[in-house]
């Protein structure tokens, strides 16, 4: 058994958190017990399925993770095909990438990214979405910086920019574009905020589904009320079964132990973000029924930047939370989890062997 002792969050300073002491252990069927000693949260255990290699499928979301260059989006481009070519995934209904996928993420000013800037679902970005969505026939989700021209008379100015994310459906067409609303320090320096986070029913055997970008995920601004979580609860008011967040979610932990703990996730992370979801864990204790939760995070460095990658698929039910996969924190990979049991669209995909 190892002892670990974290969760020093940076909002701590409000008085409404403390730092927990969790113990995790790993067993022979890959069960991760994760005991918090907060009297507040209901996260009582996570267990790692222990047949992710030949579990029956029903739905099988993709994470796919991988560490682009900044600024390279030619380069970006060709690491992501790459990817997908050496996986060769087949029978997929969603491919989830991470926040600002092939422009990099850790841009000081609007001068630096000015030149990676996409017009509203129509770049680089999005036209490499609809050929890929296409081609494997399944939904893709991918985040890209986003800049909208507006009449030059416009009470806003001639052009917003955004931090989004793409939804493209099998047949190659843009359902959704949607703009972060939380802003990190980062994203303030060029971005605007997002009108709220997205909820709606995807057609094509997806069903309800809640989309937010990484910091979406926190209080907002680090200073709203952390028993606000606000993301959670919109899930919820939605009657989301799907959330989904592209991520570029960085950690304090050195570049040297990303590189030498490269293959194993970063508890304390993976926790924090199943703490931000406690108001689904309470409801699923008396409603039926499980809510998917995935994550696609960045990897590696970008200049100060480091990333806590553990991308993570998970499900939610009856107060627990079973871990379909998650990757490790320096792992660059395609994720690929069978969802069994899952009800998408409103059809119940009994399980069956690939």
């Amino acid at each position: 058994m190892v002892t670990v002792v974290m969760f020093d969050f940076a909002f701590e300073n409000n008085g409404r958190m403390q730092s927990d002491e969790l113990t995790r252990q790993f067993d022979s069927n890959r069960t991760l017990i994760i005991i918090t000693n907060a009297a507040s949260s209901v996260l009582d255990r996570i267990v790692i399925d222990p047949g992710l290699d030949t579990a029956p499928f029903c739905c099988i979301p993709i994470s796919k993770r991988f560490n682009p260059q900044l600024g390279n989006i030619a380069h970006n481009l060709k690491r992501a095909e790459a990817v997908l070519q050496r996986a060769a995934p087949v029978g997929l209904d969603l491919l989830v990438l991470p926040e600002m996928a092939f422009s990099g993420y850790n841009f000081q000013s609007m001068q630096e990214i000015s030149f990676h800037l996409e017009p509203t679902a129509a770049g680089p970005t999005t036209v490499w979405a609809r050929s890929i969505a296409r081609r494997l026939g399944c939904h893709v989700i991918v985040g890209y910086p986003e800049y909208c021209a507006h009449s030059p008379s416009a009470p806003q100015g001639s052009i917003s920019r955004y931090n989004s994310a793409v939804l493209v459906s099998p047949k190659g067409n843009v359902l959704v574009n949607y703009r972060k609303s939380f802003l990190y320090t980062t994203d303030e320096s060029w971005a605007e905020e997002g009108r709220g986070f997205y909820a709606g029913d995807i057609p094509g055997g997806v069903g309800k589904m809640s989309m937010g970008i990484c910091m979406d995920l926190n209080p907002k601004n680090f200073v709203a009320p952390f028993e606000e979580y606000e993301f959670a609860n919109h899930v919820l008011d939605s009657g989301s079964s799907l959330a989904v967040v592209p991520m570029a979610w960085l950690t304090m932990q050195t570049p040297e132990s990303i590189i030498e703990q490269a293959q194993v996730p970063d508890a304390d992370t993976l926790a924090y973000w199943i703490r931000r979801l406690q108001p689904v864990l309470e409801r699923s204790t008396v409603v039926p029924g499980e809510t998917i939760f995935v994550t696609c995070n960045r990897i590696g460095f970008e200049g100060d930047a480091v990333f806590a990658g553990t991308s993570t698929i998970v499900g939610i039910e009856r107060g627990n939370v079973k871990v379909y996969g998650c990757l490790g924190r320096g792992t660059e990979d395609l994720l690929v989890c069978d969802v069994p049991g899952a009800k998408f669209g409103g059809v119940d995909m009994s399980p069956r062997r690939r």
